[in-house]
């Protein structure tokens, strides 16, 4: 049995590392249980339940993130932004399903606190209210995450080499819909410049909508 002393962190990290062999769904505590050499309910100790892990695995995932992310410089809010969505972006793609993990979790401790403060301070700076301020930073995340599980839903597996969506079946299938065919080259491949592309709209419509606007 394992003699090193358990703690949220720790199996937090180790969840994080099964995560990409099991995916979501395949994960849980019994299966961390025996990757940390321990009997199951010693991790009740810790998490009530899957969701209580999820909460900790997501805060790990942001203390991983928090050093890039503060790392971004000041060039302007737009080109700030975009770089601080890629690198959202790139550490969720680090972890099988690490969107789904990351979204709708409630942080566990303060972690997202100073790289929040730092970029609500960076919008303010720039001409955005505080209102304004929180809800570009969410509008931003929110495409972010989002696109990430549809990406990692649809799209090949790391360990399965080209597989994903197989779109002359989806083609066959919406002969009938020309348009509808044609657009799934477009949602379903080239994932890294459909997010690029997504992302330009988006902070353009964050900058002409929300910054500088009355009461937000």
């Amino acid at each position: 049995m394992a003699t090193t002393r358990l703690d949220r962190v720790r199996v937090a990290r180790v969840a994080l590392d099964l995560l990409n062999e099991t995916g979501l769904d395949g994960l849980t505590l019994r299966a961390i249980a025996k990757e940390l050499d321990v009997k199951a309910p010693a991790l009740y100790w810790h998490f009530k339940d899957k969701q209580a892990l999820l909460d900790e695995m997501a805060t790990e995932m942001l203390r991983r993130m928090a050093a890039d992310l503060g790392d971004i410089p000041d060039d302007g809010w737009e080109a700030a932004l975009t770089s601080a969505m890629r690198v959202l972006r790139r550490h969720l793609l680090r972890y099988r399903d690490g969107a789904k993990v990351y979204s709708g979790t409630r942080f566990t401790d303060t972690s997202y606190a100073a790289p929040m403060e730092d970029w609500l301070r960076r919008l303010t700076s720039a001409g955005f209210t505080p209102g304004a301020a929180a809800r570009a930073l969410l509008t931003a995340c929110s495409y972010t995450i989002g696109h990430v599980i549809e990406e990692q839903a649809m799209g090949p597996r790391p360990d399965e080499g080209d597989g994903g969506y197989d779109l002359a079946a989806r083609a066959e299938r919406l002969k009938d819909f020309p348009l509808a065919a044609a657009a799934g080259d477009e949602l379903f491949r080239s994932y890294d410049q459909g997010f690029e592309a997504g992302l330009a709209a988006v902070v353009a419509g964050i900058g002409a909508t929300l910054r500088d606007t009355p009461g937000a």
